[in-house]
């Protein structure tokens, strides 16, 4: 079931979202070599807490940490971990959910460890360029496929990978509501898009093929290439006129170019 929000409840969502920024800001200045992954998760449950709200990544559906920490390879869910030790030359995605009065933020970004290779920079780039053309597509009267098939295009055209096993979804009282949101598909097909929707737009963008494994903890997805893969995501609210606001990045104002 779709969950519409007012505009009381969407202020509610962009107060988490602005204090989720605050936390991943923290967490990118902190992401250097040397740095343990568990170490980071440490911190991001300080900040959180700090403030007065909840991490929702922390026991989720028996999920051990607060944040994800997805080095190289890995796409999603991986568990922070005293023996990770981040390396120069790596590139590092970074997952972060709170509860703040009740409601949901999430967000991610992927960042490098030290100086990185032109490739993993350029998949970087190319992953938040998805996002960018994914969201434009997240107005009143569209579709969920318009959305997944500007952020494939773009993907493919770069002859990147579009992951296709994990989805963005719906946010708001519960971190993970309906819709699913897809990074493929066909452009005028799926859902439509309604005033009041909250989702998390979240596209993983790999250097090869799209497939994924799971690693034995039965949380961390991987390319089964092994290839490197970015992650980047907002949580967004659709306006009635125009593009939608982005929630977890406060004080954002579209431009032409954007």
């Amino acid at each position: 079931m779709i969950s519409l929000k007012n505009p009381d409840q969407i202020g509610k969502m962009r107060e988490a979202g602005a204090l989720l920024y605050e936390v991943l800001q923290k967490l990118r200045e902190a992401v250097k070599p040397g740095v343990s992954t568990a170490a980071l998760d440490v911190y991001a449950e300080q900040l959180i807490r700090k403030n007065h709200a909840i991490p929702s990544f922390l026991n989720y559906q028996g999920y051990p940490a607060s944040i994800c920490a997805s080095v190289d390879d890995a796409v999603v869910h991986g568990i922070p971990s005293e023996d990770q030790i981040l390396k120069e030359g790596s590139i590092i995605s970074i997952d972060c959910g709170l509860i703040l009065d009740g409601w949901q933020a999430d967000s991610a970004f992927t960042m490098g460890v030290g100086e990185i290779s032109a490739q993993a920079e350029a998949l970087i780039e190319i992953t938040e360029q998805c996002f960018w053309k994914g969201v434009r597509q997240a107005v009143v009267g569209n579709r969920l496929g318009d959305i997944g098939h500007a952020v494939q295009s773009w993907a493919e055209e770069h002859g990147c990978g579009v992951i296709r096993d994990l989805t963005g979804h719906g946010i708001g009282r519960e971190m993970h509501e309906d819709p699913a949101v897809y990074n493929f598909g066909e452009p005028g097909r799926g859902l439509r898009l309604r005033k009041g929707m909250t989702l998390a737009i979240e596209p993983m963008i790999s250097a090869g093929d799209w497939r994924v494994t799971v690693d034995d903890d039965e949380w961390c997805y991987r390319t089964r290439d092994r290839s490197l893969c970015s992650h980047y995501e907002h949580t967004i609210a659709i306006t009635e006129d125009g593009l939608p606001e982005i929630l977890t990045l406060p004080g954002f104002v579209w431009k032409e170019e954007e």
